[in-house]
């Protein structure tokens, strides 16, 4: 196979004319065998070539990677994938763990440390989302009990006094439903959630029931009157979590 022609390129590569065929290789796999210097190259040569070009490549794809934030192996290899065969992947990975690149305990430690100083996540999630990249319950366990349940309940305080402040549209028994599933959503233990709405005080805004009240009323108003109203409107409130001594009051300062 003759070597027809060099375009030197961007990166650290040439575009070379071998025979009708184009390739773009890195300056390292052109030292590395001496195109330079060669006319031309057996079909075998050519082989190699572009094979150990590929394995650079692929490096180089990986550690672009890792520079933009710490990656697992497991990440690296889903990544690669789309575009080399295994055995090359399987190459990339051992030379980025030879060169220090890649430290399954050290990005472990990073990945807990920021997800519990800088996200709203509870171990559950944590401990899923890690499983995902590639670690297993022992891995993620061992690092996980370490943090102090006091961290978590601490995190959790927080969220739960947001979600009652912000609370403008449910009872106080369907806002304590929407916080245990909100949070046990977000990886937090139920015992964790119902130990601090123990020693929170929620009190409903008589706005939202007024709100509630009214809307109900006036929808089934037009189908129920008298006592009949008055029953349909408390059964629906009372299954919006209202309870009958906040529906009584309401019925006191309402006139329809």
């Amino acid at each position: 196979m003759q070597i027809k022609k060099y375009t030197k390129l961007r990166s650290n590569k040439y575009k070379v004319l071998i025979d009708d065929i184009e390739v773009n290789l890195y300056d390292d796999v052109i030292i590395k065998y001496e195109l330079l210097r060669k006319k031309e190259i057996t079909e075998k040569e050519f082989k190699d070539i572009v094979e150990y070009n590929d394995s650079l490549e692929s490096y180089y794809k990986a550690l672009k990677y890792i520079n933009i934030k710490l990656r697992t192996e497991k990440e690296i290899e889903n990544y690669l994938n789309k575009i080399y065969p295994k055995r090359i992947i399987k190459e990339t990975i051992k030379r980025l763990k030879d060169n220090g690149y890649l430290n399954k305990e050290y990005y472990l430690k990073c990945y807990i440390e920021d997800q519990v100083n800088l996200t709203n996540n509870g171990p559950l999630k944590i401990k899923k989302d890690l499983i995902k990249l590639g670690y297993s319950d022992i891995e993620v366990d061992a690092k996980l009990n370490n943090i102090s349940n006091d961290i978590w309940l601490s995190k959790l305080e927080n969220l739960i006094k947001k979600k009652i402040n912000s609370n403008h549209n449910y009872s106080k028994y369907k806002l304590i439903q929407k916080i245990i599933y909100d949070l046990g959503a977000k990886g937090y233990y139920k015992w964790m959630i119902e130990d601090i709405l123990k020693d929170v005080d929620i009190e409903v805004d008589n706005k939202v029931i007024n709100k509630e009240y009214r809307k109900i009323y006036n929808k089934l108003s037009k189908k129920y009157t008298g006592n009949e109203l008055d029953y349909q409107v408390k059964i629906k409130l009372l299954q919006k979590g209202f309870t009958n001594t906040e529906i009584e009051e309401i019925k006191k300062n309402e006139a329809f």
